[in-house]
């Protein structure tokens, strides 16, 4: 018998489920959104995103129905650290695109693949940029326009860190580009809120890194072509809280490093 769901988990679209994770932070905002994927009823369940080692969290997680599957949209360890002890809990592989964090049975993801999990179609898009491994996870029949798992490569709120010189504007542009491509498929993102139409989010998400690499421009006008990642933060991401100014380097260096290269 199937293990009733708790009201800790909120439905966030037709196929899927999500538990907030209790590691709320300025990186993290709420929360890791940590999905349960499957088809309606009783069943299979494909776990996104563990998310922290938090043993209440997990064993509620192993206790949402018969885990198969275990799915990592990047290193991080705000998604991470869990995978292995979630494993250990249901005896479910662990698949993530690096193979440092695939366990038991788990094999590397491929840009492109098609999975059967839960019960649902779930179709892997490589999506660099925030991570050299970041990747997303489509679900082309939930819901009239589908849905997107977007790891952080997407956010709820506000936009997202390039973890350079691991992840780099050049990819991220390009994972946008494929993002866009899915249309008005739903955003199901692991920090903040659900958001309509991926589209639309990307459009503004593009805009708002094409104003930031302007103002990057401007700031090396400034203080010219060598001026240091530190510097230029300090002028584009002025009103930043100093919690997330080391953040705004590493985004300010990834653009440095596409201008200049």
């Amino acid at each position: 018998m199937t293990p009733a769901k708790d009201a800790a988990t909120i439905r966030s679209s037709h196929l899927t489920e999500f538990r907030l994770a209790p590691n709320p932070g300025p990186m993290s905002l709420d929360g890791t959104n940590t999905y349960l994927v499957s088809a309606p009823g009783p069943g299979r369940v494909v776990v996104v995103d563990p998310g922290p080692l938090d043993e209440t969290h997990l064993a509620a997680l192993a206790a949402s129905g018969d885990v198969e599957l275990i799915l990592i949209t990047h290193r991080h360890h705000d998604h991470t650290e869990g995978a292995e002890r979630l494993h250990q809990l249901t005896g479910a592989p662990v698949r993530a695109a690096d193979p440092a964090h695939c366990h038991g049975a788990g094999t590397p993801l491929r840009d492109g693949e098609i999975i059967d999990g839960g019960g649902v179609r779930i179709e892997v898009l490589g999506t660099p940029g925030h991570t050299s491994d970041s990747v997303s996870f489509y679900l082309p029949d939930d819901g009239p326009a589908g849905s997107v798992l977007t790891g952080d490569t997407i956010l709820g709120r506000g936009t997202t860190v390039l973890d350079y010189p691991d992840g780099t504007l050049s990819d991220y542009l390009s994972s946008l580009d494929a993002l866009e491509a899915l249309g008005d498929a739903t955003v199901l993102p692991a920090h903040g809120p659900a958001l309509p139409a991926i589209g639309a989010i990307v459009r503004a998400y593009r805009d708002h890194r094409l104003q930031r690499l302007e103002q990057v421009r401007q700031a090396l006008a400034v203080h010219g072509r060598d001026a240091t990642a530190a510097v230029v933060a300090a002028v584009v991401y002025s009103d930043v809280d100093p919690t997330v100014r080391r953040a705004a380097e590493l985004s300010v260096a990834a653009q440095l490093d596409y201008l200049r290269s």
